[in-house]
């Protein structure tokens, strides 16, 4: 009894030793294989990668360098940034790090060749898929080469009219008088008239303000030259003008222009309104309401 007991017991241990055999005896195998590359490969890899960290390290360091020396020779002579430098400054790094990554690659062992030949094709297909973002990029660079505006220009561009906060290479972004970002691909941008209210500095306040006909023209328009140089922000070189613009039904409308410095236009607009208003109530200038008169027949 006690030797068939025995015998049991071998033959079921047989059993789980050959279970666990075949259900771990392949993953071991791969351990095994893996442990044997290690030894024989380890040492030769730990190298590459420590060779690939370096390139990567020292290429970060002279892409920089190299960024920054660009960035400097564009903008030479000037006394900030463009846009030119900006966007030569960014196209600079990303051929850089281009480079960087062929170089990392090929430390590592991987063949770039096929990789660099078939840039080629793939650029080519890329150029049909990508043709808008390609044409932003175009008009990008015509923006950066020929600046139009810069940063902080107050402008119309496309149709939309705010202050310039950001242009890259592939858009322009507006931020309108309501503090509305506005995003205009390049493209548009560079493919629709561009008003600069702010490149030539100082810009002409236009106001039409209308009097009785009952008043004496030549006395409001004295009153009005007279009271535009109190107005803070009005420039007396350009001098100021006022004029009689046209014979309206109600009244007689009077050009008032004053010039001031861009980044004042708003403020000037809205003072010359209330003191030319204020002036004419104090010199009896009437400023009419629209009227209709009825003749009986």
């Amino acid at each position: 009894m006690t030797n068939e007991l025995s015998a049991a017991g071998v033959s079921v241990g047989t059993r789980i030793c050959t279970e666990f055999e075949n259900r771990f005896g392949h993953q071991a195998d791969v351990v095994q294989q893996t442990v044997n590359w290690l030894a024989d490969k380890g040492v030769t890899l730990a190298f590459d990668l420590l060779g690939a960290l370096a390139i990567l390290l020292l290429g970060w360091l002279a892409t920089r360098l190299i960024v920054s020396a660009v960035g400097k020779a564009v903008s030479k002579g000037r006394q900030k940034d463009t846009l030119l430098a900006n966007f030569v400054r960014n196209a600079t790094s990303k051929v850089c790090w281009s480079v960087l990554l062929v170089l990392v690659l090929g430390q590592l062992g991987v063949n770039v060749a096929p990789i660099v030949a078939g840039l080629g094709v793939t650029g080519f297909i890329l150029g049909f898929a990508f043709q808008e973002s390609l044409g932003n990029l175009a008009s990008g660079l015509m923006i950066a080469v020929n600046e139009p505006f810069k940063i902080g220009d107050y402008v119309i561009v496309a149709g939309h009219e705010g202050s310039v906060r950001k242009v890259d290479i592939m858009a322009t972004v507006l931020a309108t008088g309501d503090n509305k970002k506005v995003i205009i691909p390049n493209k548009s941008a560079w493919g629709s008239p561009i008003v600069n209210f702010s490149a030539l500095g100082q810009r002409r306040v236009d106001l039409k303000i209308g009097i009785d006909y009952g008043c004496d023209v030549g006395k409001a328009i004295r009153i009005a030259l007279e009271t535009l140089p109190t107005v803070s922000g009005v420039l007396s070189n350009p001098a100021p003008a006022v004029f009689v613009a046209s014979l309206d039904d109600s009244q007689v409308t009077l050009n008032i222009r004053p010039w001031t410095e861009g980044a004042t236009y708003w403020a000037v607009y809205n003072d010359t309104l209330m003191a030319v208003k204020a002036a004419f109530e104090r010199n009896g200038i009437d400023i009419p309401f629209p009227q209709l008169t009825v003749h009986s027949v």
